[in-house]
């Protein structure tokens, strides 16, 4: 298996659309090089801000293997493989496996309705199936399922679990996430709230998958990077920046507003694809404000 530091910013990196919502790899790979280049330490492929619960299996494939060829080796690279059944699930770890990514990113399944227990099961048998690192991932509020500390402990036995993603914004749930696992020395917890990154790195986790580094690599990448050389007040400072940003995120879906953003950055990204794509003219203002702000302030 391969050995790889589960820590710092990750970016679930946005996938690039064209105007007929095809995947535009060009600037997926200038994207790649703007991450790499403002310090990121991994990328995260068809994340939740990578709108991978839209992609097909064929679009996520050229997704990773461009992200995989334009990184070469530089930062390790995460793919997102979870699925609603267990055998899909195996299906697109394996693929991700074959293709070089370092780390499998697994989401609980969605829609119905699971047990602890079935959760477990899930995760072991993909386990089992792949010779990979794999972070669990739990967004209940996306899923419908929840992994309960209790679960997290039990998976984080298990050898090639190294750790999870909580995007619940329950900082009880992060706490319960590190006091569950913490006999295990490879385990890690990261947040999968930006606003909760640098109190999670207090706690005892390693980072954060942080959509917010979509729109400032460089400032989300200097909370890890602040805190660990142990300028506290400086990484708070960089925490405290993303307040006025991601208050825009009350004007429509969050990875619209993320989106939406790199756009008036400059970056062709394009729309997310149809119907997850509209915010309405207020939001579009607000968040040109913001953003003009945000640039007189030095945020990249």
């Amino acid at each position: 298996m391969k050995q790889v530091e589960v820590k710092g910013i990750i970016p679930p990196i946005l996938t690039p659309m064209n105007d007929d919502e095809s995947i535009n790899v060009t600037v997926l790979r200038e994207q790649v090089n703007r991450q790499i280049e403002n310090g990121v330490h991994a990328l995260f492929c068809f994340g939740t801000n990578g709108e991978g619960y839209i992609l097909n299996k064929k679009e996520k494939q050229v997704v990773l293997e461009t992200v995989l060829e334009e990184t070469n080796g530089r930062v390790p690279v995460y793919a997102g493989t979870g699925c609603i059944s267990t055998k899909e699930t195996i299906e697109q770890s394996k693929m991700a496996m074959d293709a070089g990514a370092d780390v499998l990113s697994i989401i609980t399944p969605s829609f119905a309705v699971a047990s602890q227990d079935e959760l477990y099961e899930h995760y072991y048998a993909v386990a089992k199936a792949v010779d990979m690192p794999i972070v669990l991932y739990n967004i209940p509020a996306r899923t419908g399922n929840a992994l309960t500390p209790e679960t997290v402990g039990r998976l984080s036995k298990i050898a090639n679990i190294v750790g999870v993603k909580d995007s619940s914004g329950n900082f009880a749930n992060i706490l319960g996430y590190i006091s569950a696992a913490e006999k295990e020395n490879n385990f890690n917890v990261l947040s999968g709230n930006d606003q909760l990154i640098l109190w999670t790195l207090k706690a005892g986790g390693t980072g954060g998958i942080a959509g917010c580094a979509n729109v400032y690599p460089h400032t989300m990448a200097s909370i890890y990077n602040c805190y660990m050389e142990g300028n506290w007040e400086q990484a708070k400072k960089y925490q405290d920046s993303i307040a006025s940003f991601r208050a825009c995120f009350k004007y429509g879906n969050p990875n619209t507003v993320v989106k939406t953003a790199v756009a008036l950055l400059g970056y062709n990204v394009g729309r997310c694809r149809a119907p997850f794509n509209q915010l309405p003219e207020e939001g579009i203002k607000v968040l040109k404000k913001v953003l003009k702000e945000n640039a007189d302030k030095g945020m990249s």
